[in-house]
């Protein structure tokens, strides 16, 4: 992975940039789609409503999502093919995805387990 990242400075960039989309597809879209559910049933719409906007919109957003992912993975592959360095194909943008999944399942738990009052063990209480 090392040798991956080595290279310019743009590549670096476009890696980083992986990164925070790969954050917003696994933490943003979520979040984002469920607030704007909240709205449209705050707003006196039935729940089912609620739920077929959010549906639609999280699948829109993955799809746009991955697609600028793809597209700045063919960026980083351009990168190191203009440099003479070999072709990695799509590997740098599936252990993003892997990476920046692994982060989100960690922030997920942290905050499932220490701020949002959950007990990992039914019936146990922390007295906090």
């Amino acid at each position: 992975m090392r040798d991956l990242l080595r290279g310019s400075a743009g590549a670096l960039l476009v890696v980083v940039i992986m990164f925070l989309g790969s954050l917003g597809l696994w933490l943003g879209t979520p979040l984002l789609w469920l607030w704007v559910g909240s709205q449209v049933q705050g707003a006196g719409a039935s729940l089912s409503g609620a739920l077929g906007v959010m549906f639609v919109g999280v699948i829109a957003s993955i799809a746009g999502v991955a697609y600028l992912l793809g597209k700045l993975s063919e960026v980083y592959r351009t990168n190191r093919l203009a440099r003479g360095q070999p072709d990695p194909g799509h590997f740098v943008l599936e252990a993003v995805l892997v990476v920046s999944a692994a982060f989100t399942l960690v922030v997920f738990a942290v905050w499932f387990f220490l701020f949002a009052g959950a007990s990992p063990v039914p019936g146990f209480q922390l007295n906090a």
